[in-house]
């Protein structure tokens, strides 16, 4: 079985990453139309036919809604979203700041909360629609240094399943990946004596959350999805 988004608008955040850009690619074989949104600029190498824009902080409650907006006004509508940006910072409890752990609440789940209630009003005038969050496995256990991301991730956890609740009786359907280490040339750089083959690839990442957008998945809301590949 073909997985098919066709005709259908899908926003990602954190769209110009190595994550965020391999799901435009999937998304765009998969016949959706999409609108990649990001802090940074758009990079060489995306699907002809998304929807770039570029320059948004989606820490902003009006920049996050503007931009959801655009999206739907330029492809007449707005179907499902991806919450992708995001970022990591390792640091200890002994001598850390505190404000890494309100860095990575901002990065990872406050851009989540505000993307999530940008995009709502166009999918409830819908009647359907879907949010995949991407959480981190790490958000079931956090290893040394990775207390800071950890809670977050853990937030996105908690954000996805009281959303599902909420919206499951409106026809829309909100899940989570949580992956592992993504095989990326910044976690390559990272890690040099690691096996990345180990590690979960950004194209196998987006697969399972295109399958999680499409109405295969119409009966899966509130999942918290591990993705760990052979870590």
């Amino acid at each position: 079985m073909t997985t098919t988004l066709a005709n259908q608008t899908i926003a990602v955040t954190g769209g110009f990453g190595a994550l965020g850009t391999a799901l435009g690619e999937v998304l765009a074989q998969a016949g959706a139309q999409v609108a990649l949104i990001g802090r940074g600029r758009p990079t060489a190498g995306l699907p002809a036919s998304a929807l770039a824009l570029g320059g948004v902080d989606l820490g902003d409650a009006a920049a996050a809604r503007a931009a959801m907006d655009q999206a739907a006004r330029h492809f007449g509508r707005l179907d499902g979203l991806v919450n992708v940006a995001g970022g990591f910072q390792w640091q200890k409890i002994e001598g850390g700041a505190i404000d890494t752990w309100d860095q990575m609440f901002a990065i990872n789940l406050r851009t989540a909360v505000l993307a999530s209630q940008a995009a709502l009003p166009h999918l409830l005038a819908l009647g359907r629609g879907r949010i995949v969050n991407v959480g981190a496995a790490a958000a079931g256990q956090a290893a040394l240094g990775m207390g800071a991301y950890a809670a977050a991730k853990s937030g996105v956890a908690r954000l996805t399943e009281a959303m599902a609740e909420e919206f499951k009786e409106r026809g829309i359907t909100v899940n989570a990946v949580l992956p592992s280490i993504l095989d990326t040339p910044a976690n390559r750089a990272e890690m040099p004596q690691a096996d990345p083959a180990r590690w979960v690839t950004a194209d196998a990442l987006a697969r399972v959350v295109v399958f999680l957008l499409s109405d295969d998945a119409a009966p899966i809301t509130g999942a918290l999805i591990p993705v760990k590949g052979r870590v």
